[in-house]
C-alpha cells in the first residue's frame, strides 16, 4: 500500500497543473519566472510554468496528506519539491535548446519524481528498491500521460474549417464531446446537466405532478413571423425570407421531429439558417440526431441554400456529417448570397458560449467593406463583436427563451452571459438589429413552461 500511495501522490501532483488550467483557464496564469531570461537569452523556465500550476500542486498535494499517510508539513514539503523538480527540468530543457512544449522522456519526469520521493519514502517505510520501482513507474506513466495530453490538444480540426488556436481546456472540451466512452463520467461532473437539470428541475416537476405537462408543452411548436426593416438592405432582397432553426435537440424528445416536419411542410423561404445544437447532450453519440436532421432537411424549401453554425452541444468532428446531411457549415467563415444581381453576406462563427472559439475577425475577413452582413452565431454573447464589425442583423438561439418561465414570461435562467433583454425575440444593439430564437426543442430536460418552442420566419424589408 505504501508503494501505491507514493505513486498516486506523484501522479496527482503531475496532473494538478493541467487540471487547474482546465478549471481556471487563464486566471492566475502569470509565469513563475516573471518573464525573466537566462544569460543565454532564453526564458528562465518559460510561460508554461505558472503561478496557477504551482499553487495547484502546493494546495492539492498538501490536502491529500491523510491519504498519503504522512504529517501535513511533509506532504507540503514534497509538493514544493514536485514544483522544484518540474522547474529544474524546464530550466535544463531550455538550456539544452529543446523547443517549447517538447516532450523529453525521463528529463520531464525524473526530478519531479525523485525529489519528493526523498522526503516521503522514509516515513512510508519504502526500501531503496521500492522507491526505485515507484520512480520508474512514475516516469513511465507520466510520459504516457504527456503523450495522451498532447494528442488530445493537438488533434487536427475537421475538413473545411478555419485554423485557429485552441486553449487546453477548450481543446479538451472538443475532444471529449465526440467520445461516447467519456459521456457517463462527464454527466456526473457537469453541474448544469446533472445537478440542475436532472436533479433540481427534473425532480421538482415530477414531485409536483407537472412533468408530463411540461413534456407536452415541448411539442407545442409555434411558427413565429417577423419583419425587420433596414435602410441599407440591397433592393433586390426586399421581401427576402429567412427560415431560422436553432437548438433542435432532435434526439431528446419523442415526437419532436414529426411535429417539426409537419410545420416545415407549410413553410417556404428563400434561405434557411441552422443555429446549432443538434443533439440533446453535450457529448456522446450523434447518429440518432443526424438521422432526425436528414428527415428535417428533406422538408425544407430554401432555394438560396441551407447554412449552419456549431453550438455548444456540437463538436468539430460533426462538421462533415452535417454537411453530408445538406448543411453548408460556416465555422468562422463568410459566404455571399446573390439575388437579382445583388448580394448580402452570411457570416457564421463557432460557438461563443461553451467552447468560446468564435472568431469574428477571421469570419469577416472576406466581407467587402459596407456590405450588408447577417451574423449567425449559436448564442447572443458575441453581440458587441458583431456590431463592431458592422453586422446589420444578428441571429442566434441557445437561451431557449429561458425554457421554464413564470406565467408573465420571465425566464428563471437564461444560461447566457449576455444581458437578459437579449434572451428572446427582437432586440437592438447600437445600429445592429438582433433576434434570439426560443429554439425548436428543449434542452437538459424535455420540459417547457410558458415558453413554447419556435420555428422562425424573418422577412427582410428595405426601410
Amino acid at each position: 500500500m505504501a508503494v501505491l500511495a507514493a505513486l498516486l501522490f506523484l501522479l496527482w501532483g503531475n496532473f494538478l497543473p493541467p487540471l487547474s488550467r482546465m478549471v481556471f483557464e487563464e486566471k492566475f496564469g502569470a509565469p513563475l519566472d516573471g518573464g525573466r531570461v537566462w544569460r543565454d537569452g532564453q526564458d528562465l523556465f518559460g510561460s508554461h510554468k505558472t503561478i496557477r500550476g504551482a499553487l495547484a500542486i502546493l494546495i492539492g498535494g498538501t490536502a491529500v496528506y491523510p491519504l498519503l499517510g504522512v504529517v501535513w508539513w511533509r506532504a507540503a514539503t514534497a509538493s514544493l519539491l514536485i514544483i522544484g523538480g518540474d522547474l529544474l527540468s524546464s530550466f535544463l530543457k531550455r538550456r539544452l535548446e529543446f523547443r517549447s512544449g517538447a516532450i523529453i522522456p525521463g528529463l520531464d519526469q525524473i526530478f519531479e519524481g525523485l525529489l519528493p520521493l526523498a522526503i516521503i519514502a522514509p516515513p512510508l517505510g519504502l526500501s531503496l528498491g521500492e522507491a526505485g520501482a515507484v520512480l520508474a513507474l512514475f516516469v513511465f506513466i507520466a510520459f504516457l500521460g504527456s503523450l495522451l495530453w498532447q494528442f488530445m490538444m493537438d488533434r487536427p480540426a475537421a475538413r473545411r474549417t478555419q485554423p485557429r488556436l485552441v486553449r487546453s481546456r477548450r481543446g479538451y472540451k472538443r475532444w471529449r464531446a465526440c467520445h461516447p466512452p467519456l459521456a457517463r463520467w462527464q454527466l456526473w461532473l457537469n453541474f448544469e446537466n446533472f445537478v440542475f437539470y436532472r436533479g433540481v428541475v427534473s425532480w421538482c416537476f415530477r414531485l409536483a405532478g407537472l412533468y408530463r405537462r411540461g413534456a407536452a408543452n415541448s411539442l407545442e411548436i409555434r411558427v413565429e413571423r417577423h419583419e425587420l426593416a433596414f435602410p441599407d438592405l440591397p433592393p433586390g432582397f426586399d421581401g427576402f425570407k429567412i427560415l431560422l432553426l436553432t437548438d433542435l435537440h432532435l434526439d431528446g424528445l419523442d415526437g419532436l421531429t414529426e411535429v417539426a416536419v409537419a410545420r416545415l411542410r407549410e413553410i417556404e423561404a428563400d434561405l434557411c439558417l441552422f443555429g446549432g445544437d443538434l443533439r440533446m447532450e453535450i457529448y456522446g453519440p450523434v447518429a440518432p440526431a443526424l438521422r432526425q436532421l436528414k428527415r428535417l432537411v428533406a422538408e425544407i424549401q430554401a432555394p438560396c441554400g441551407i447554412f449552419g453554425v456549431l453550438g455548444n452541444h456540437d463538436c468539430i468532428e460533426m462538421v462533415p456529417d452535417l454537411e453530408d446531411a445538406g448543411l453548408a457549415m460556416l465555422v468562422n467563415a463568410a459566404h455571399p448570397v446573390s439575388r437579382q444581381g445583388e448580394a448580402l453576406w452570411l457570416v457564421g462563427v463557432d460557438d461563443p458560449h461553451y467552447y468560446r472559439v468564435h472568431d469574428p475577425a477571421t469570419a469577416f475577413r472576406g466581407v467587402p467593406p459596407g456590405a450588408f452582413a447577417i451574423f449567425l452565431a449559436h448564442s447572443p454573447e458575441a453581440y458587441r463583436e458583431a456590431a463592431a464589425h458592422g453586422a446589420a442583423l444578428y441571429l442566434c438561439g441557445h437561451t431557449h427563451g429561458g425554457q421554464i418561465c413564470t406565467p408573465s414570461g420571465i425566464p428563471l435562467f437564461t444560461h447566457s452571459r449576455a444581458p437578459r433583454h437579449l434572451c428572446a425575440g427582437r432586440w437592438r444593439y447600437q445600429a445592429m438589429q438582433g433576434y434570439t430564437s426560443r429554439g425548436l426543442g428543449p434542452s437538459g430536460v424535455p420540459l417547457r413552461f410558458n415558453c413554447p418552442g419556435e420555428i422562425t420566419i424573418i422577412t427582410l424589408r428595405r426601410a
